[in-house]
């Protein structure tokens, strides 16, 4: 990909693959990727009437779980891709929740929301494709209200533990493989790519202490292929 407006990780590569996204999801995390979401959605510790951001909410699976797990929360999922966000909102109409959930267009990089306007917010398996993680960090942090709670999800490459290797081996190999194969689409190449390139969990979370985060927990999942950030604004 010679074009930068179809870049690795850009809104005009998730527009290629949005019709086949959430098939994708289920079979490359052997349907895992929903209890992740979950674990992600109690990490807030939600309360009726909050507002809670919802960044690179693709087609709004992890924004329908916000919505539906405590009467009265809205949701606004921001994602730079159109077609993802036209099948999330589908789904949100399918869910009978456009009170409560809505979807737009946006720039985790630069958020048109007030400052400590928000209860909470989550952004799973997103992060990992921002140009400048610190910027979209920073932006959380000034967002979020003082004790609101921010939920980081994202995919990394586990190294230790005896299931390591089979771990990799799947991030490595299968997931690109199987998601080209599934959706003709090149893309998930570079999603086994970008996960290599993410910084460890420890040197993540000291780029979230230093754009102005309280890390409260990092938390692996599934013998690391996924590690759950919870933190607040310092």
């Amino acid at each position: 990909m010679n074009d930068d407006s179809v870049r690795g990780g850009s809104g005009a590569m998730f527009d290629a693959i949005a019709h086949r996204y959430d098939l994708l999801n289920r079979l490359l995390s052997l349907g895992i990727d929903q209890g992740w979401r979950r674990k992600t959605v109690a990490a807030l510790e939600l309360r009726s009437q909050y507002r809670v951001l919802d960044l690179a909410t693709g087609t709004a699976d992890l924004a329908l779980l916000l919505a539906r797990s405590c009467p009265g929360v809205h949701v606004v999922g921001i994602d730079p891709s159109r077609n993802m966000l036209a099948v999330g909102q589908q789904k949100v109409a399918r869910a009978s929740l456009e009170d409560f959930v809505t979807l737009c267009e946006g720039d985790a990089q630069q958020l048109d929301v007030p400052d400590g306007s928000v209860d909470g917010i989550t952004m799973a398996f997103g992060i990992r494709n921002v140009p400048d993680r610190a910027r979209a960090l920073g932006e959380m942090a000034r967002v979020t209200r003082r004790g609101g709670k921010i939920a980081i999800l994202e995919l990394s490459e586990p190294h230790g533990g005896l299931l390591g290797p089979l771990a990799r081996f799947h991030i490595r190999q299968v997931v690109p493989r199987l998601g080209a194969l599934l959706s003709g689409a090149s893309e998930y190449r570079y999603l086994q790519q970008s996960i290599a390139a993410f910084p460890s969990p420890e040197h993540f979370a000291d780029i979230m202490r230093t754009s102005g985060l309280h890390v409260l927990r990092v938390e692996p999942l599934t013998f690391g292929v996924c590690c759950l950030y919870v933190a607040t604004p310092a």
